[in-house]
């Protein structure tokens, strides 16, 4: 966020839609008449471009009853910026140098968990609020990655339990809230996640679950019988913001947003439809209701984002700053190709009316929207959290099905290069993941040994299965190219794999 805090007078709010150039859409409804029916938990970018703009679309078609009530778990940034706004802010989209801008008014109030608690739980527990969506990213869940079950030795957890009317986390937020519904007789809310992970609600169900019980077995009991944890995919790029966005913002309203977003025109959202208490009509904004969402995640996980991931590292290793950069060079795109069509394609179980290759095609075209800063440092983050879902998963059914993974490993190297935190070249770049200290400390210790560094990352168990770790040929393609990185560079290691 920028360090500059707007003047009052010339910040962007209720009393200033009117006055917007004619140019910038804005909420096509009263503010006035809509009421909350969304407690949204984490109020990053990503949330405000998808979910906050599907449903500005439901408001618009008449449905004055699924306001959103903004949450912050920790961070008071967003809230310090959207609460002078009345919870307004500016969608910024970006295609081949043209922007488009408007103003979302789905997000009613905005509150930070951290030091508005008894105000969150209370939101949490009105009767007119019977959807809770979340975006707090994959770490935020507080699961083991590997198996996708609670990690009842993180800290947060362990915080909780000893004292629950208090929570921290995620689980524990969720969970204080249903009980205090359930004691005032009010009908449980559902919980949609909307974050990047295979079966997101599968997953969500048992971190809240588990937490439940080992709080009071009969609470579980009680959430695991009566809550809907429906599963979603999200498909949206949306970079962090910046100063030159916020400038560009500021000159096409004539206002200041402290915090508007940046996206992509192009955005999907398949949501299974479970929602015992009611829900948006989000289908009437474009999301597709299903019964089955996993063959859509499955794609999105592992084509968009394992195939950003992939790209994140080697990029970062070769100083390439932003995605559409790296789809400007002449290896990468390459490469990525050859992810898409040897490693992960054919993993993905038909997607009904999608053509996957196709979907890869357009992606290719996505990733390099120049008008799109994604950085590659930031997709990097939480690699621990990420590699499995969108590129060990996929190489564990290669491997099943008698077939070597041929990019995957390559991009293992990667990852693995890029804990060392530098370069012989003078480049150096911080490491952000949950699981830093221990990735780097053995990067650092094995930095100049590819061959042991390799070896004691595979050897951590929570991000490596055993179907990864024990594979002779996988830790031996991964290491080769470790090596190669390290020794070489990313130019002549990309030669070197291509040309084979």
């Amino acid at each position: 966020m920028s360090d500059v805090t707007p003047a009052a007078a010339n910040r962007l709010g209720n009393a200033r839609l009117a006055s917007l150039p004619a140019a910038v859409a804005r909420p096509a409804y009263d503010r006035a008449k809509v009421t909350p029916g969304i407690v949204h938990l984490g109020l990053g970018a990503f949330a405000r471009a998808h979910l906050g703009v599907y449903t500005d679309d439901v408001l618009a078609a008449g449905s004055h009853d699924w306001g959103i009530v903004g949450v912050n778990v920790r961070s008071p940034d967003v809230v310090a910026a959207l609460k002078p706004q009345d919870g307004l802010y500016t969608l910024l989209c970006r295609e081949n140098g043209a922007d488009k801008l408007r103003v979302i008014g789905a997000f009613l109030d905005a509150m930070n968990a951290a030091t508005e608690l008894d105000a969150v739980l209370a939101a949490m527990t009105r009767p007119e609020v019977r959807v809770v969506t979340i975006t707090v990213t994959e770490k935020g869940y507080c699961h083991d990655p590997a198996t996708g079950r609670l990690n009842e030795a993180h800290p947060m957890v362990t915080a909780d339990l000893a004292d629950p009317m208090h929570p921290r986390s995620l689980p524990g937020l969720i969970v204080e809230a249903l009980r205090l519904r359930r004691a005032a007789g009010v009908p449980p809310f559902t919980v949609l996640s909307c974050d990047n992970l295979p079966q997101n609600g599968r997953i969500t169900k048992a971190v809240v679950t588990r937490f439940a019980a080992l709080r009071d077995a009969e609470l579980g009991h009680f959430i695991a019988d009566s809550v809907a944890f429906p599963s979603s995919m999200v498909d949206r790029i949306t970079p962090a913001t910046k100063d030159p966005d916020r400038a560009a913002v500021a000159a096409g309203l004539g206002l200041t947003d402290a915090w508007p977003v940046v996206a992509e025109p192009f955005r999907q959202w398949v949501i299974e439809d479970r929602f015992p208490e009611g829900r948006p009509a989000w289908e009437k904004a474009g999301a597709i209701l299903t019964d089955d969402v996993h063959p859509f995640e499955t794609m999105k996980l592992r084509c968009l984002n394992g195939a950003h991931s992939t790209l994140a590292y080697l990029s970062v290793l070769g100083g390439i700053e932003t995605v559409a950069d790296a789809m400007a060079d002449k290896l990468l795109p390459r490469v990525i190709r050859r992810l898409w069509d040897d490693d992960l394609i054919p993993t993905v179980p038909p997607v009904p009316g999608t053509d996957v290759t196709d979907y890869t095609h357009d992606l290719a075209a996505r990733f390099s929207n120049p008008g799109i800063r994604h950085l590659t440092l930031q997709i990097s983050s939480d690699g621990s959290q990420k590699l499995g879902p969108r590129l060990l998963a996929p190489a564990t059914e290669r491997i099943a099905a008698g077939k070597m993974p041929e990019v995957v490993p390559l991009a293992v190297a990667a990852w693995m290069a890029f804990l060392r935190q530098g370069d012989d070249r003078g480049r150096t770049w911080t490491v952000g993941d949950p699981m830093a200290a221990r990735l780097t400390t053995i990067a650092g210790e094995y930095a100049n040994d590819p061959a042991s560094l390799a070896e004691a990352l595979f050897a951590v168990t929570e991000i490596f299965p055993a179907a990864i770790a024990g594979n002779a040929a996988f830790r031996e393609a991964t290491a080769d190219h470790l090596k190669s990185l390290i020794a070489h560079g990313v130019p002549a290691t990309l030669s070197a794999f291509l040309g084979r």
